[in-house]
């Protein structure tokens, strides 16, 4: 590879640099959705998992606060997030939708993070809870759902940091074409 080549994901659907938006938008969408949907199976009845994620409590009872705002509500808000992340990797977005869209990316960038390592913290440290938290479900919280938060977390500031790029670095070069 040549030297300050980026490398390239060629059947990916990532054609550029890893280094472009285009890419971090698509994982950030993709993790998006993902996200959505297991939210969205778990709305419609889908047990596998639910237990370990809010508890067995939660998961066996399905109040329906918990299946509005915890299940439906929370898949709603990951498609948001992923039409944010669409947006990140669009080209030619100026002005406000710029900027409101670099900054959704970084807000989700900052809230997926800060809950990732928030709980791991909390969680690693033994600090009570709430409520009782099963040692399957505090496995899988260490193992799997924090994880999962801080890789969104970091593909979404990705994202958003390599929008700000492009843009600024195009902003620059119209800026010099036009002289």
């Amino acid at each position: 590879m040549a030297q300050g080549a980026a490398m390239r994901w060629q059947n990916g659907g990532c054609e550029v640099g890893l280094s472009s938006s285009r890419c971090y938008g698509r994982l950030a969408a993709g993790w998006a959705a993902a996200f959505a949907g297991v939210h969205f199976f778990w709305a419609l009845g889908g047990e596998v998992g639910l237990d370990v994620s809010s508890g067995e409590r939660l998961a066996s009872e399905r109040p329906t606060w918990f299946v509005a705002g915890g299940l439906w509500g929370v898949g709603i808000l990951c498609l948001v997030g992923a039409a944010v992340a669409i947006g990140l990797q669009r080209r030619g977005v100026h002005g406000r939708r710029w900027r409101a869209l670099r900054w959704l990316g970084v807000a989700i960038c900052v809230l997926l993070l800060t809950r990732g390592f928030l709980v791991e913290v909390l969680l690693i440290a033994g600090v009570p809870t709430v409520g009782e938290i099963s040692a399957a479900q505090r496995f899988w919280t260490l193992a799997l759902w924090n994880p999962w938060f801080i890789l969104g977390g970091l593909v979404f500031g990705l994202a958003a940091r390599s929008f700000g790029k492009g843009m600024a670095g195009r902003a620059a070069e119209g800026a010099a074409f036009s002289h």
